[in-house]
């Protein structure tokens, strides 16, 4: 995995709040709510080797959310704990998470892949769903796209790819608001910017409105670029944004031209 995208917090110093959290002075920091001691210390031991120079903060409930208070937080994970969307104790834990972390995206961890419940956090504005049956590198790479500012919804494009629509209505608005290309991020190994870069490059904008957009140089632009197509081991943008369509729909990749 790519380490370019956290190189700006390496330096970062580690100091100890008031609660005894260990806490990298200016560093970004993912809170890790799961009420098993196993599950979320587990998932902390493998952010910390993957995020090197990330604050990691686990709770077992938001009753202890006051603890992260003043970090810079960039992401909250919380545990479904076998609750409906819809149920008062998930509406109360989201409540006091907007109430502390407004700007900070919320994503679910669920031990199902339950196509309608994933559909119904997209619509009250969750940004990402987690079941304990993805892949590891497929996980992380979710984790990564949220961090980068899309979205992580696997099962509505099972569910699309499938046709499955016999437990639930036809797509509302709500669901067509998904931008389905960031999807497309989540099948390989992008950095954040490189993910910005995609974004741009899918709304078809030339290097120098790229550059503009992101505030980057145009040398920059290139040289993530040329880091995509290494990836995708495309040879051109064209052949970029054709490769991430078919991987979407669970394609084989283009031959090179």
């Amino acid at each position: 995995m790519s380490d370019c995208w956290v190189a700006h917090i390496l330096g970062s110093t580690q100091v100890s709040d008031s609660a005894g959290i260990k806490r990298r002075r200016n560093a970004p920091t993912v809170i890790i709510i799961e009420h098993s001691t196993l599950a979320r210390t587990t998932v902390v031991k493998l952010l910390e080797r993957e995020l090197a120079g990330w604050n990691f903060i686990d709770l077992s409930s938001t009753e202890s959310l006051d603890r992260a208070l003043g970090a810079e937080v960039r992401l909250i994970a919380l545990d479904l704990a076998g609750r409906d969307v819809e149920s008062a104790s998930l509406r109360d834990d989201l409540a006091a998470i907007a109430a502390r972390f407004p700007e900070a995206p919320i994503t679910l961890l669920s031990a199902t892949d339950d196509a309608i419940i994933a559909r119904q956090a997209l619509k009250i504005g969750i940004r990402g769903f987690f079941s304990t049956s993805l892949q590891i590198d497929i996980a992380l790479a979710g984790l990564r796209l949220v961090l980068a500012g899309g979205t992580f919804f696997p099962q509505l494009l099972g569910a699309a790819a499938n046709g499955s629509n016999e437990h639930s209505p036809a797509r509302n608005e709500a669901e067509k608001s998904l931008d389905d290309r960031t999807q497309y991020l989540a099948l390989a190994d992008f950095t954040p910017r490189e993910a910005d870069v995609l974004a741009e490059l899918q709304s078809g904008c030339s290097n120098k409105v790229i550059a503009g957009k992101l505030n980057l140089s145009g040398h920059t632009v290139k040289m993530h670029l040329q880091h995509i197509m290494r990836k995708l081991q495309a040879q051109n943008r064209t052949e970029v944004v054709a490769r991430l369509i078919q991987r979407a729909a669970g394609g084989p990749d283009a031959s090179p031209s």
